[in-house]
């Protein structure tokens, strides 16, 4: 199943609540969740705003699943650098490689970092798969957001679902060409769709920004405003 954020953001049961609401409730719970740093609250939140995803939203399990996926990723090798290189005091657990120790510090650094994060992430998600993104951009607008904030925000929005899909159909292309089939060849594979995905993305950009110059584009780009 291929993850289309923008299509759940229009089709769930929220995306027709109030926008502002939504952002509100979004901003207050990350500030709350930063500035607690308390482990238990951190899992009530993720377990009530995970609730509300799923259960009130009414998002498939594994369209939220996906979109944990990628931050999940970098936030465990994140934690897992912290846990073994960062930090000092106690030592707790010594790997015997060059080295590298489990500190008091390092570990407690580790686990809380994860924990916010895992916290932080529901409320994201519930705004960025229930919201479309034209109607947050609006909210930004007339919260006198800078216009220049809301024009990088809405390209680079374009860009990622626009990278996203090029990998997505390169991918199926070197599987369809047994690309995979074998440890060395996924290995060859992945090689060849970073370089190709790069210059894949420069000549992207090059057309948009010829798109947006064959438009009229005079530095100013329009935001969706709803009918009153």
């Amino acid at each position: 199943m291929k993850f289309d954020m923008d299509y759940i953001a229009h089709n769930n049961a929220l995306t027709e609540s109030n926008p502002y609401v939504k952002l509100f409730l979004t901003i207050i719970l990350l500030i709350v969740t930063l500035a607690l740093d308390n482990l238990y609250f951190d899992l009530f939140i993720f377990i009530v705003m995970s609730f509300v995803i799923l259960v009130i939203a009414k998002i498939n399990y594994k369209s939220y699943l996906k979109f944990l996926s990628i931050p999940m990723a970098f936030l465990i090798i994140t934690c897992l650098f912290l846990i073994f290189f960062f930090g000092s005091g106690e030592i707790i657990y010594r790997t015997g490689i060059f080295g590298i120790v489990v500190t008091k510090d390092s570990l407690h650094y580790g686990v809380y970092t994860f924990a916010r994060v895992m916290g932080c992430l529901p409320c994201l998600g519930f705004l960025a798969l229930t919201t479309p993104i034209a109607k947050i951009l609006h909210c930004l607008g007339e919260l006198k957001v800078p216009k220049v904030v809301i024009e990088i925000a809405l390209l680079m929005y374009n860009t990622i679902f626009i990278f996203l899909n090029e990998i997505d159909t390169m991918q199926k292309a070197q599987q369809t060409r047994l690309g995979y089939h074998s440890y060395m060849n996924s290995f060859k594979s992945l090689g060849a769709l970073a370089s190709t995905i790069f210059l894949r993305s420069l000549d992207k950009s090059e057309t948009m920004q010829n798109a947006l110059d064959s438009r009229g584009y005079d530095g100013e780009l329009p935001v969706y405003k709803p009918k009153n």
